[in-house]
Order: C-alpha cells, then sequence, then structure tokens
C-alpha cells in the first residue's frame, strides 16, 4: 500500500438541546452544557485564610463576564461570558470554608525528607473533613487552595534547601533503623531499645508514622486526592497564585494567562467534578467502548499498578483499579499483563459496561503506550464474547520519526515550508499504522497554540482488525474529552493522557481497601 494522506477534520461536540460546536467555549456560551442543571450542589473550601480570601474572590469572578481588553486576542482567548450564562446556573460560595494553619502548612511543606513533607501537608487538610459530619447535607466538591510554597515543595522531585528545612534530616542509620524495626514487627519479633543510643530512640509512634508516610506518595497533589476518594469527595486543587488576579491579567495582556481563559479551565472541570458533562460525542458510534491501559512503576521500581480506564459513546469515564504485580520488563521497557490477569481486568469492564449502557457491546478498542503482545491479547480476547470485535492498539507520541510541514506560496522562497501543519491530519502509511497529527495549526483560532514542530501520534494496530482512517478518527475525537480544561483539543487522546496520573494516584494510596476505589473519572481528574 502506498502513503495515503487524509484530513479528518475537528471532530464536533455537543452541547444544550442537541446543537453541536467545534470549540467547547462556543459550544458552552451560545447553547450551555450538554447535561444542564438549575442550581449547583454545595462545596466547601480548605485553605490558609489568605487562601480562602482569595476563593471567595474567585467565586465572585466566575459569575461574572471577563475578556481581553484587546479584541485581537478574544480568537485565542475567547471571552469568559460568566459562569450562569455558560453553563445556566449560578456557581454557590462555599457552605464551609476550612482553615489551615499557615504557618504550619509551610513548616510541614519544608520538612527535609519528600515523603515526610507531603504526608503532614496531606494530613493538615484531611483533619478538616472530620467536621464534615456535622453538615446537614454533604458537599458534592472539595476545593483545596494551596500556597504556591507548598505546591512547589510537594512534588516528588522537589527538594528543599538545608538552610531553609523546618527539621533535620534523619541520618542514615536511623532509616535503617526504622526500616528494621518495621520489618521486625511484620515478623513478630520484639526488639530491645537502648535509651542511651539516639538512633534506637525513636518511639513506636514515629515508626508508625513512617511507615505509613513511606507507604503513600510523595506527589501531595496525588496523595491528596486519593486519601479523599475514602470520603467519597472529588477534590480540585488551585494554588493561591492562580486565584490572584492582577490588572494584567483581568485585561489579558500579553505574557500573561488571562482571566478569561482561567475561568473557562476551571469552571469546566468544576462542572464535571460536581456530576455534570459539560459536552458530550456526536460522532461516537453506538456499542462502541475504547478502554486506555494505565501502568505506573512503584518507587522501588519492582512492582507496578494496573487500571484500565473505559470511556464510552455518552463521555462517561469509568476507572478499574487492577492488581499490582511485576508487569514491567526492563529488557522490553514496556509494561504487559500475563493472560490470566489481562482476561480477569476485561471482564470487569465489560460487565460495568453492561451496567452502565445495556446496549449491545459491538467493539472495544484497546489503547495502550506499551503495545500489547500476543499472549496478553488472548487473555483480553477470552473475556470477550464471540460477537464483540476486539482490537488492541498502540498509541504513543513519535518523537524520533518523520515530521510534516505546511507549505505555502510565500513571496520569500526561505519561508516556505516553514508553517505547522493542521491538526487533524492523518498519514496512513499501510493498512495498520499511521501518524495522526493531533497538534498543529488550528483554523478556529487561526494560529498553532504548540512550542515545536508538531509531533504525530504514531497509531498502530497491533492485534484484531478494524478500519485504520476510522480509528484515526475515534482517536482524535478522543483528545477532546479532557474535562479538566476547555480546549479546542489536545495532543493526546484521554484514553492515553491520563494513565500516568490515574496510575499515580493508584499508587498514592496502596493501602485503599478495594471497595473505596471510585469508578468515575472524575475522582482522578
Amino acid at each position: 500500500m502506498t502513503d495515503t494522506f487524509h484530513f479528518l477534520g475537528e471532530p464536533l461536540l455537543e452541547f444544550g438541546h442537541g446543537q453541536t460546536a467545534e470549540d467547547p467555549h462556543d459550544g458552552l456560551a451560545l447553547f450551555g452544557p450538554a447535561e444542564s442543571r438549575s442550581q449547583m450542589p454545595e462545596n466547601i473550601v480548605i485553605g490558609t485564610p489568605q487562601g480562602i480570601g482569595l476563593w471567595r474572590e474567585w467565586c465572585a469572578a466566575l459569575n461574572a463576564p471577563a475578556a481581553c481588553v484587546d479584541p485581537g486576542r478574544h480568537r485565542a482567548w475567547p471571552p469568559f461570558p460568566g459562569f450562569n450564562v455558560a453553563f445556566g446556573a449560578k456557581w454557590p460560595n462555599p457552605i464551609r470554608s476550612y482553615a489551615v494553619d499557615a504557618d504550619s502548612l509551610s513548616g510541614a511543606s519544608r520538612k527535609a525528607d519528600k515523603h515526610d513533607r507531603a504526608f503532614t501537608v496531606a494530613n493538615l487538610y484531611m483533619q478538616q473533613l472530620e467536621r464534615l459530619s456535622k453538615l446537614d447535607n454533604r458537599p458534592a466538591l472539595a476545593v483545596c487552595v494551596v500556597p504556591d510554597e507548598v505546591f512547589e515543595n510537594c512534588r516528588p522531585n522537589s527538594s528543599v534547601a538545608r538552610a531553609n528545612q523546618s527539621d533535620v534530616a534523619r541520618s542514615r542509620g536511623e532509616v535503617n533503623f526504622l526500616k528494621q524495626a518495621i520489618v521486625d514487627r511484620n515478623n513478630g519479633q520484639s526488639r530491645m531499645f537502648d535509651d542511651e543510643d539516639p538512633v534506637v530512640t525513636a518511639k513506636l509512634e514515629d515508626i508508625a508514622e513512617f511507615e505509613e508516610a513511606r507507604g503513600l506518595s510523595p506527589d501531595f497533589r496525588r496523595q491528596l486526592k486519593a486519601r479523599m476518594m475514602a470520603h467519597e469527595l472529588p477534590v480540585q486543587i488551585v494554588k493561591e497564585s492562580t486565584l490572584q488576579v492582577t490588572p494584567q491579567v483581568r485585561n489579558g495582556e500579553p505574557g500573561t494567562n488571562p482571566l478569561s481563559d482561567r475561568l473557562w479551565n476551571f469552571s469546566t472541570a468544576v462542572y464535571y467534578k460536581c456530576g455534570a458533562k459539560p459536552w458530550k460525542t456526536p460522532w461516537a458510534r453506538e456499542g462502541v467502548c475504547y478502554v486506555g491501559l494505565a501502568y505506573k512503576l512503584t518507587e522501588d521500581g519492582r512492582n507496578a499498578c494496573c487500571a484500565a480506564q473505559m470511556f464510552l459513546d455518552s463521555g462517561d469515564g469509568v476507572v478499574f483499579v487492577g492488581e499490582f504485580g511485576p508487569w514491567y520488563s526492563k529488557d522490553r521497557g514496556e509494561f504487559h499483563l500475563p493472560p490470566d490477569k489481562a482476561e480477569a481486568l476485561l471482564r470487569g469492564i465489560i460487565e460495568t459496561y453492561r451496567q452502565e449502557d445495556g446496549r449491545p457491546l459491538k467493539e472495544i478498542f484497546l489503547h495502550a503506550r506499551s503495545g500489547i503482545d500476543t499472549e496478553e491479547y488472548q487473555g483480553f480476547l477470552r473475556a470477550c464474547p464471540p460477537s464483540v470485535n476486539l482490537v488492541a492498539i498502540r498509541v504513543r507520541q513519535d518523537r524520533g520519526g518523520l515530521r510534516l510541514y505546511r507549505y505555502d506560496e510565500h513571496p520569500d522562497v526561505a519561508k516556505r515550508g516553514q508553517h505547522p501543519v493542521q491538526r487533524g491530519v492523518f498519514w496512513q502509511r499501510s493498512g495498520r499504522y499511521g501518524l495522526l497529527f493531533t497538534n498543529g495549526f488550528k483554523p478556529r483560532i487561526a494560529t498553532y497554540d504548540g512550542f515545536e514542530v508538531p509531533v504525530p501520534l504514531a497509531i498502530t494496530v497491533q492485534h484484531g482488525n478494524g478500519d485504520l482512517v476510522q480509528i484515526a478518527k475515534d482517536i482524535l475525537g478522543l483528545t477532546k474529552l479532557n474535562y479538566n480544561a476547555c480546549q479546542l483539543g489536545e495532543g493526546q487522546p484521554i484514553t492515553v493522557k491520563y494513565s500516568d496520573r490515574v496510575g499515580e494516584i493508584l499508587l498514592a494510596n496502596p493501602g485503599l481497601p478495594s471497595d473505596k476505589w471510585k469508578h468515575n473519572f472524575k475522582y482522578y481528574a
């Protein structure tokens, strides 16, 4: 087969009253959300006194219009009409505000050990949830406003300068002692404590806290989402600086992220997390299920967690928690499930599809960055009814491969062929392999909003049979299902874009009982 080029166009989205539009900004402003609400559910806010004050100001900003002063920027940064105009309901003030002491939070975020930092900071926010039992109505959303210092210090690879640390780093001997004490306790052994030895004076409480902190993610944001899941409470985490509206931000001056864009992104995220979808997918085919496989290595690299994300034609996202195990191969640099685990995972997905949708299932498309090997595919295939077509597809960015440039008849010969390819171009290289340009020039905003030569997605049908062009259309449409931001389209489909995030949240709280893990995707977004 010779190389063939297809222009797939920009997929449409469905909004209120069954109306469609390419851009969610246009669809929401003109027609409202696909799932309307007459009144938004209640929310609570947790943060420092300063953060709570910023959140109240932000609530007022959400209910008012905002736009860049320069009309020339409106195409790239569409004006925000106000939450009540875009979503048909006023955004409410929080029913309760729970203040966290700013000094305690700062001190916790400057601990020497990254696990201690994340664990102690998350505890300060989690402690406020004990007061929820006093509320007559349970809130639908918790908004956690985080000081920028906490956000910067409590990421997995962050470090705090020794001069700024709020405690003394544990010595290697103390760390080894605590680890061995945990091993001894788990083996039913007692240990003699020598009060004269400063290393061996760690209290049993310190051992328990050390163990719990080490068992959770050093990423504060992921850990907080995972721990709040046990309370059935979706979380929106936002930095204080995001809520600070300077005149430059309000006016949308060059060099700033305009207030209008911040409000659009935040509004779609919280609307979805409050239980309603801003838009749906009119292009999705009935009886088709898209499943993204997610893997994440544990910190020691010995095991990995596995999960699957199922997306239906309604736009609903469902997360399935798989098992921890040695799914990663260092030799191949890929994750793979043994056949029995693959079968069990997909059986759960199919059963949930029957419960959630009820219509006859026709096709399942498995998306994975690592790809799916033959034995693994056979395991998935055993879970499928004979009438269901199962197609396994590797979807990943092709950073080391070919690029396309758009050729324009520019008077300056040196400038010809320098413009980015248009989003939606599909370069079919065979019947089972092609390059999809999900990034590129976007006519709706009249520009390319990236910083590098557009990198295509390499799409490979590894097992099963399917129309490659239709598969590419589906994947392009799935780049528009990220409700955490209001964008025309992203570079990766939702099935693989959030695989890292889902895996990190699963690792963030491995001790959470399986019945406490929530299936709704809003808990992971």
